[in-house]
């Protein structure tokens, strides 16, 4: 399942990029930017604020939404099938994240940008959610890509079974590996994971020889001190063959999402960090002789 195809993109890898967000992540952490990408499931987001009570969502009959004196009552846990709502509200109000899209439909509309790949060498980038999580029909396309020659970047947290990344090696040319912390009981805490899990496999795929930079998610309260960012670089610089290191500042851009899909955000009230407040972090890496900057 997927909950987005961006066209376009000049992130997430080299040149012009299509952006594949699978949806569905075995994480939950905290900031995350995405938090309608993290069930593997269809999630129903609603925005009161444009609402206009047409009433094609109670008429679906999928259970779980009901007029109240104040608008709409949604109780999520109450839908049947909230697929059915997809594209069922005019104003928008309602809007279901994820799609069941084929490898087939989904090369389709990597083709359409196949001219702007070949000018700018870029190509496209699996992201989420967590795409090392999808199973067959990830490899699948992986192999299609591969055929058909485009470049693929795979953007991931590792946190899922080595088997599922050994099937993808030799098949992009790219690991951005989010690595948030190196203590245990922080990353616990801040993502429901379990961290051995993400640097056991991040060890084996620098063992594998392929090319990996990290990504370094920088949240307020969580890892933004220099003792424990430097703890995540001394790490990062010990790994085979990884050379380069991204810090990525905390922002807000993302909220409201939490409102729309009925989730508390925990960390309300944090401010979002600046570029020029990570520069003893790219110092630090540098010094370590890793290459280093802020922003993906």
């Amino acid at each position: 399942m997927i909950f987005n195809i961006q066209r376009y993109s000049t992130h997430d890898g080299h040149g012009i990029r299509t952006i594949i967000f699978y949806k569905g992540c075995p994480l939950s952490c905290r900031w995350c930017c995405n938090p309608e990408s993290q069930s593997f499931d269809y999630s129903l987001m609603f925005d009161p604020r444009l609402c206009k009570d047409f009433g094609e969502c109670v008429a679906t009959e999928v259970g779980g939404i009901t007029p109240g004196a104040n608008g709409l009552i949604i109780d999520r846990s109450a839908l049947l099938h909230p697929g059915k709502l997809t594209n069922v509200c005019p104003s928008r109000a309602i809007t279901i994240s994820g799609e069941n899209r084929s490898v087939s439909y989904i090369l389709e509309q990597v083709e359409k940008d196949r001219p702007f790949y070949k000018t700018s060498g870029g190509g496209v980038t699996l992201s989420g959610g967590e795409p090392l999580a999808q199973g067959d029909d990830m490899i699948q396309l992986l192999r299609e890509l591969r055929k058909r020659e485009i470049d693929v970047v795979i953007e991931t947290s590792l946190h899922v079974p080595w088997s599922q990344i050994e099937s993808c090696l030799g098949l992009a040319s790219l690991f951005l590996v989010d690595l948030k912390h190196t203590d245990k009981d922080k990353f616990c805490d801040y993502t429901g994971g379990d961290l051995k899990i993400v640097t056991d496999n991040l060890g084996r795929l620098a063992a594998a020889g392929e090319r990996i930079i990290i990504r370094v998610p920088v949240v307020p309260g969580f890892n933004h001190t220099y003792e424990e960012i430097k703890a995540i670089v001394d790490f990062v610089s010990s790994l085979p063959g990884v050379n380069e290191i991204h810090f990525l500042p905390y922002h807000t851009l993302g909220n409201q999402k939490y409102n729309m899909l009925g989730i508390e955000y925990l960390l309300e009230g944090l401010n979002r960090i600046e570029n020029t407040e990570l520069t003893g972090y790219v110092n630090y890496a540098e010094s370590m002789g890793l290459s280093a900057k802020t922003g993906g």
